[in-house]
């Protein structure tokens, strides 16, 4: 099993940056330029992703959690800052409770839903039968109509539309059922790490429950910007992530 990563810049602690569902390592792009002007970053592709091996299975959220604590071990990261979009934000709290000695904090910027009402479990569900059908319009109306503002910029979305909608059919509908499978409230109740969650408009996660299922969450939400807040905004999250990592880790 192969996994692809950029590795650059040095200081401790190491950053460790984890995309979202069918997105790839450059998703995080501006954090990583930002951040490793002072420490040591890691950009993964996760399995199944950008220019990781995609082979046939199950993309459970603890599988990429394993994979994140094989590859910081493999590169002597010592615990880390690890920061997870969307997907990667459930993914680096599975990391946290179950790999504690890797994780000095975790950073969840718009995280995946941790409680899914049935509407929404219902729709996932109708998306991952239309992309098994070979139909990529409901997955390309969730990322348009779901995923950003009327305000949003249309070349921006455009390009995340074609990374999205380009991931293999049996990834983006195994990777969906994993994050339907995920307990995310169960993996808060183990989180023993400095957590900041970073919601976007709407938030996935509405931050009063945020705090009720992860007491001692740090809360930040940005302005102006959909789910893809560190893309639209990312002088917004680079200085909430700064400013995080300065008072709380």
């Amino acid at each position: 099993m192969r996994l692809a990563y950029e590795d650059r810049g040095a200081g401790k602690p190491a950053f460790v940056f984890v995309h979202g569902w069918t997105c790839n390592r450059s998703f995080f792009a501006p954090q990583a330029e930002y951040f490793a002007r002072r420490h040591r970053v890691v950009s993964v592709d996760l399995r199944g992703h950008g220019d990781s091996d995609k082979p046939q299975g199950e993309y459970s959220i603890a599988t990429y959690a394993d994979d994140l604590a094989y590859l910081i071990g493999q590169l002597g990261l010592g615990k880390v800052i690890a920061v997870g979009h969307s997907m990667g934000g459930i993914t680096v709290l599975q990391l946290a409770a179950a790999h504690p000695d890797c994780v000095a904090a975790i950073v969840m910027v718009d995280p995946a839903p941790f409680v899914r009402p049935p509407e929404l479990r219902q729709a996932a569900e109708t998306m991952i039968a239309a992309i098994e059908a070979g139909n990529q319009e409901p997955r390309r109306q969730f990322i348009t109509e779901r995923l950003f503002l009327p305000t949003s910029d249309r070349k921006l979305v455009e390009d995340v539309l074609a990374v999205m909608l380009a991931a293999p059919p049996h990834v983006a509908a195994s990777a969906m059922r994993g994050i339907l499978a995920f307990d995310g409230v169960a993996a808060a109740a183990r989180c023993r790490v400095p957590a900041l969650h970073l919601a976007a408009t709407p938030p996935l996660n509405p931050p009063h429950q945020m705090a009720e299922w992860l007491p001692g969450v740090v809360q930040g939400w940005t302005v102006g910007a959909g789910h893809f807040n560190q893309l639209e905004v990312p002088e917004q999250v680079n200085a909430m992530i700064e400013g995080f990592l300065r008072h709380y880790v």
